[in-house]
């Protein structure tokens, strides 16, 4: 395929996952919300946060460094190189010679690590708290992520997302028990990274989860929020575009491309929704408590690994 219009593909794809993030976060809230009997906010709340941040006053604390500075602006920036290298709209990377799998972990680990040095840096002991929550989540839920991965590349015989995804959508993926339980380990863990209850509560920002936010304001505290609702529906792309890729295009095709869009939206729809229920049969935690649930979805990513060698 013509290399410049898969990279217009990639642009598109990745604008078309920045304007409808908040969105998908909106209705997660608003589904939340109904089925706790409340009203909840607007379907377009975020979007008036973020419009309505950006033009108030910037208050940076006298500690932060660079790094607090550039961390909202490189968080975006990750989040954007992975949803323009992602298949969405086509089976194809839009990408092809970054589509792998192994620098989309990457760009996922370093705005956390960033987000986590910006709450220490801010010189806040909230932030701080919040910034060693982040890396515990991160040794909690990137192993799985990596084990899933690895399995996969072994299954498809490459590590090229885009590969990957043009064998599962055609069928010619090698469909297996470890395929399955891989699959499942991998929903857990986007679950966790998006979150949800009983890990998280993202839209409370008086918790030890957006600890790191708690000096942010203005411009930058609209652009981290930006960059945790693309974090969230660039997550589901992913888990989409290796289990569940069917429906997008396989060729350059603007009727395709418009299905697979559809199809992409309704898919992310249903996941958000599923989501949701979930969250509701969920009850609040002590977060020290999370690894304990975390251990079976990492068991399951281990026995995938083990059945893919026992070829089962």
């Amino acid at each position: 395929m013509n290399p410049f219009w898969l990279f217009v593909i990639g642009v598109v794809q990745a604008l078309l996952l920045l304007l409808l993030a908040p969105l998908f976060s909106g209705f997660s809230r608003v589904m939340r919300a109904k089925m706790h009997s409340r009203q909840g906010p607007p379907l377009m709340q975020n979007y008036r946060d973020i419009t309505k941040l950006m033009t108030r006053q910037e208050v940076v604390s006298e500690q932060a460094g660079w790094i607090f500075r550039v961390t909202p602006y490189l968080s975006l920036a990750c989040m954007v190189l992975a949803a323009m290298i992602i298949p969405i709209l086509m089976t194809a990377s839009p990408l092809e010679a970054a589509g792998d799998l192994i620098l989309i972990i990457y760009l996922f680990a370093l705005p956390r690590f960033f987000f986590a040095l910006a709450g220490i840096e801010s010189g806040s002991t909230f932030s701080g708290i919040g910034a060693r929550r982040e890396l515990l989540i991160s040794a909690l839920v990137e192993p799985i992520l990596l084990v899933v991965i690895f399995v996969m590349s072994l299954l498809a015989g490459t590590t090229n997302l885009g590969r990957i995804s043009t064998e599962v959508a055609n069928g010619a993926f090698p469909y297996s028990l470890a395929y399955v339980l891989g699959m499942v380990a991998f929903a857990f863990a986007v679950y966790v990274e998006m979150g949800k209850l009983p890990f998280d509560l993202g839209e409370a920002e008086q918790e030890v989860q957006e600890g790191p936010l708690a000096e942010y304001s203005g411009r930058s505290l609209a652009i981290m929020k930006w960059s945790i609702y693309l974090k969230q529906i660039v997550l589901v792309a992913l888990f989409l575009a290796l289990f569940i890729p069917f429906g997008a295009s396989t060729a350059l095709s603007l009727s395709g491309f418009l299905v697979g869009l559809v199809l992409f939206i309704l898919k992310a729809v249903l996941w958000y929704f599923i989501a949701a229920l979930l969250e509701n049969a969920m009850a609040r935690t002590r977060f020290m408590n999370a690894p304990v649930m975390v251990w079976v979805a990492l068991g399951m990513a281990l026995l995938s690994f083990i059945f893919y060698l026992a070829n089962v």
